[in-house]
């Protein structure tokens, strides 16, 4: 594909595949948010827009979820004329990768979904940088809708970062949600499609893996 993914792949696979292994035992207690939604009053589909590295890894792991009912990768935190790949990846612009996720609140909460984000789906301490990719649109942040969506991210950072989940303090920015922009279509479902895809092997797949094992019950049957 020819892609700034794998065209640094190809140069560095060996540090990825460090980074991949190290990545696996980043969080090993993470514990459930003190103040998140109210499941029995929740009613519809919400959504909520996470950024957190590559959208290819974190689209693959939050559509794993029971009660996730879509997940879409694409743009946020910049302007729609520049919400396209190649211009993104050059980190010129102020998107970040991000995902969109639509979800059932009765079934899983807010705070579950960022659960997973924080210990699975990516390092929330790694500033501006994911892994092997670098720059301002791979950062991690949380692009909230409402203030209750904001008030529970904001809760559960200072949570994990007052019990020391981490080894260093989260990075995660927390950003009122503008816009978000659907990437191309070849991004989308990218590890379903291409499952052998080196990157997706080294950096994609082990996060599934841990998903199963640490949290079985929020995985879909």
């Amino acid at each position: 594909m020819g892609t700034r993914h794998l065209c640094r792949l190809i140069s560095t696979f060996a540090i990825i595949a460090v980074a991949a292994v190290l990545a696996l035992g980043l969080a090993a207690v993470v514990p459930d948010p003190v103040i998140d939604s109210d499941s029995s009053s929740a009613k519809g589909k919400q959504t909520a827009v996470l950024a957190g590295g590559c959208f290819w890894c974190t689209e693959a792991v939050l559509e794993q979820l029971t009660g996730v009912h879509n997940v879409v990768s694409g743009y946020s935190g910049g302007e729609a004329k520049t919400a396209q790949y190649e211009l993104v990846a050059q980190g010129r612009t102020k998107h970040a990768e991000s995902i969109k996720i639509t979800f059932d609140p009765a079934k899983i909460s807010y705070g579950q979904l960022l659960k997973v984000f924080f210990s699975v789906a990516h390092d929330p301490t790694q500033l501006n940088r994911q892994g092997p990719d670098y720059g301002r649109q791979y950062r991690s942040a949380i692009f909230w809708r409402d203030a209750e969506q904001k008030r529970i991210a904001e809760a559960y950072i200072q949570q994990l970062n007052e019990a020391r989940v981490f080894s260093k303090p989260i990075v995660t920015e927390l950003t009122e949600l503008k816009q978000f922009h659907t990437a191309e279509p070849y991004h989308q479902d990218f590890v379903k499609r291409h499952p052998k895809h080196p990157y997706v092997v080294v950096n994609a797949l082990p996060k599934l893996e841990k998903l199963s094992n640490e949290f079985p019950a929020l995985v879909k049957k």
